[in-house]
């Protein structure tokens, strides 16, 4: 028979670790690291497991937790998780907490739920989550892709219904194009509803977002926050020697392929290395610091399977400056879009 869990008391200082960072030009703020539950919380992991990660984040200043509609096996089990966490160990910190959910991709069987931006799929998307997490409203909603198939407005207007409804306390997009992410936010300026932030993928390995969206960002004053800062993993110690057989790549995972971990990729990821050591960094610090060196970068979102990764991650923020040699170095490792 399991025990129960002991009563949690957070850390007291808790809000010393570091700076909160504004969200664009909103009167929100966010951690420089926020926990992404994306893996490692579905019902394929220990809940034990779970609420040690989720205790050590918040113990270490982290205030952000970032789900999705799909996350876990099976798709919603990190939100009902994270929701029975959240009744057991935080509800006494909601307001403490920002917790966002998306809606995007596939999520139930039949012609509304195979994801995009229809107002039926989002707004129905969105009252799940909230019965899973067991909470009255989301702080931020995500349209979680660009739906080619469904006009924006349409999904604009979703997401504005979310927030007048109470629901949402903000809105945001994730993986939309420079120039979607402009319209996207003059739409739901009609609902004199804000963007608030932009959630892209972003990583030394993944720099496609350079060309024009932190200009667009910035154009529309909302943040950014940016997801798989370390490449799945291929930006961690985890690959210098090849796959091992416990990693994601050797249990495999439709995420990352074996063929991802290439010599080539390897080798870069030793190169980066070898300057993560001259900094006194682990390669995973060094790549989170570089994804938040730019000042537009609001938060990245960190996955942990373990408490004593969250730590690790949280050390990036020790060494946060880079030299212009060290940069350039970088981008000769991997260049950025031309």
């Amino acid at each position: 028979m399991t025990q129960p869990a002991i009563a949690y008391l957070p850390a007291t200082n808790r809000y010393e670790q570091f700076a909160y960072r504004p969200v664009g030009r909103s009167g929100l703020k966010l951690p420089p690291l926020s926990l992404g539950l994306w893996h490692n919380f579905g019902n394929d992991t220990p809940i034990e497991r779970q609420r040690e990660i989720l205790r050590t984040a918040f113990d270490l200043g982290i205030t952000h937790f970032d789900l999705a509609n799909n996350y876990g096996t099976p798709y919603g089990s990190a939100e009902t998780n994270f929701g029975r966490l959240l009744k057991e160990d935080f509800h006494a910190h909601r307001d403490e907490l920002i917790i966002s959910t998306k809606a995007g991709w596939d999520m139930w069987p039949g012609p509304y739920g195979q994801g995009g931006g229809s107002r039926k799929y989002v707004l129905a998307s969105l009252d799940q989550s909230l019965r899973r997490m067991g909470l009255d409203y989301v702080d931020i909603f995500y349209s979680h892709r660009f739906d080619p198939e469904t006009p924006m407005e349409e999904t604009a207007s979703a997401l504005a219904t979310a927030v007048q409804q109470g629901k949402a306390l903000y809105v945001g997009i994730s993986s939309y194009s420079p120039q979607h992410t402009i319209e996207f936010e003059a739409l739901l300026r009609r609902w004199q509803v804000p963007l608030l932030i932009h959630q892209p993928s972003y990583s030394i390995f993944n720099r496609t977002i350079e060309n024009g969206l932190f200009q667009a960002v910035e154009q529309v004053g909302a943040g950014m926050i940016a997801f798989s800062p370390l490449a799945q993993g291929l930006l961690t110690n985890r690959y210098l020697q090849g796959i091992p057989a416990g990693s994601r790549v050797g249990r495999g995972t439709r995420f990352l392929r074996p063929e991802a971990v290439s010599d080539a990729v390897v080798q870069k990821a030793a190169a980066l290395n070898e300057i993560a050591k001259a900094r006194g960094q682990s390669l995973a610090q060094l790549a989170i610091a570089w994804v938040l060196r730019d000042r537009r970068m609001t938060s990245t979102i960190i996955g942990a399977s373990s408490a004593a990764q969250v730590r690790e991650n949280l050390g990036a923020l020790n060494q946060l400056s880079f030299t212009s040699e060290e940069l350039a170095a970088i981008d000769r490792i991997a260049p950025g879009p031309v």
